[in-house]
């Protein structure tokens, strides 16, 4: 990721993330990992992003994952646009929207 940094200006990191507000729209990229077991009965999938800095946790709706499936599944290098939801010290991204950086 830190070779590919200047490519994704646009993108915060994972340090970066942890200075924000609740609610701040942000987008942050990284390595996607997904969970191996289905969504969770409320609709929620939860996938984690790996940068150069850390991981970044992001909440996924199920509605957004079947209109973006090609992105979430397919992405090598996952952009995801977002708001921050915190929980103390937790902080998540709440995805609004996908890209898919480098496939």
């Amino acid at each position: 990721m830190a070779l590919l940094r200047s490519r994704l200006s646009k993108f915060i990191t994972a340090d970066q993330l942890r200075s924000k507000s609740q609610g701040s729209h942000v987008q942050v990229a990284g390595v996607g990992h997904l969970p191996a077991a289905a969504d969770t009965a409320s609709g929620v999938i939860f996938v984690t992003l790996e940068d150069e800095t850390g991981c970044v946790n992001v909440v996924v709706w199920s509605a957004l994952a079947e209109r973006q499936r090609r992105e979430l599944l397919g992405s090598r290098l996952l952009g995801v646009h977002g708001s921050i939801e915190r929980d103390g010290e937790v902080v998540h991204v709440i995805a609004g929207a996908f890209r898919t950086i480098a496939s």
